[in-house]
């Protein structure tokens, strides 16, 4: 994760917010067009999201879920007022984009796919978000009707058009589940190792009850983006446990991610 050195003028954030900013050093450590994060070197380290009023409610909900389970950090903060405020624990350790991660790529395709499973082998009777499955098809489906589509991964999913992909999506939805906790964004930089344990998840908003499909796709994706290379996709599936793992779904997820 890169920081980025910035000056900030405290008037600019609620008074709750000061104590994690003042007398510290802050870093720019945003990595979405979405929402801005500042990472404060204050005591163990703190993480300052910042977005849209309303926009990370779910997040926080699922942040603390995480946490009941050892996953994630602790929330210490959240506000929603003419913005929504986010404020966490740094978690030990760094993420897998880290250059000692990736310069053992078998390695670290290995231990993302054994921490995955790791996940979706938890209990998620408490989890706030009940259904994500629901959510992630209504998502596609409100892009697909205005308009949006990765040319890209529809070219790669072998469709000629939108309209082709969100048929093939509407005949095979069926065979999603909701029967596993998933982070919802299994990607590189979301994944936190400790000496090549995991050690924590963040970035969790889209996280929920789902099919364990989404966050394999995922980790095969953020795979091949950060190492420039498809060379891991089978080698993650077997570690993870190609028994659990339908093609055909993970065909699926790739087409409903196509209006993602």
């Amino acid at each position: 994760m890169e920081l980025k050195p910035i000056k900030v003028n405290l008037d600019d954030y609620p008074t709750t917010l000061r104590p994690y900013l003042e007398d510290a050093n802050l870093y720019d450590s945003s990595c979405s067009a979405d929402a801005k994060v500042l990472f404060s070197d204050k005591d163990e380290g703190y993480y300052i999201k910042i977005s849209q009023a309303g926009t990370l409610q779910t997040e926080a909900m699922m942040t603390n879920y995480f946490h009941s389970l050892d996953l994630s950090p602790k929330v210490l903060e959240y506000l929603s007022i003419d913005k929504d405020f986010l404020v966490t624990n740094k978690v030990i350790g760094n993420d897998c984009i880290h250059p000692k991660y990736l310069e053992q790529p078998e390695k670290l395709c290995d231990t993302l796919a054994e921490s995955l499973r790791l996940l979706h082998s938890m209990s998620y009777s408490n989890c706030p978000v009940k259904n994500r499955t629901a959510n992630y098809l209504d998502t596609a489906q409100k892009n697909y009707i205005a308009g949006v589509c990765d040319k890209t991964l529809l070219r790669q999913c072998g469709f000629k058009s939108p309209d082709e992909a969100w048929d093939f999506v509407k005949t095979n939805r069926s065979l999603l589940k909701t029967d596993t906790l998933a982070h919802g964004d299994y990607c590189l930089p979301n994944v936190i190792l400790y000496n090549w344990k995991l050690s924590g998840l963040i970035d969790v908003g889209f996280g929920g009850v789902s099919d364990r499909h989404v966050d394999i796709f995922w980790g095969i994706w953020s795979l091949y983006h950060n190492l420039k290379t498809n060379a891991f996709a089978n080698r993650f599936i077997d570690a993870y446990g190609r028994t659990l793992v339908d093609d055909e779904v993970l065909r699926l997820i790739a087409s409903i991610e196509i209006f993602g």
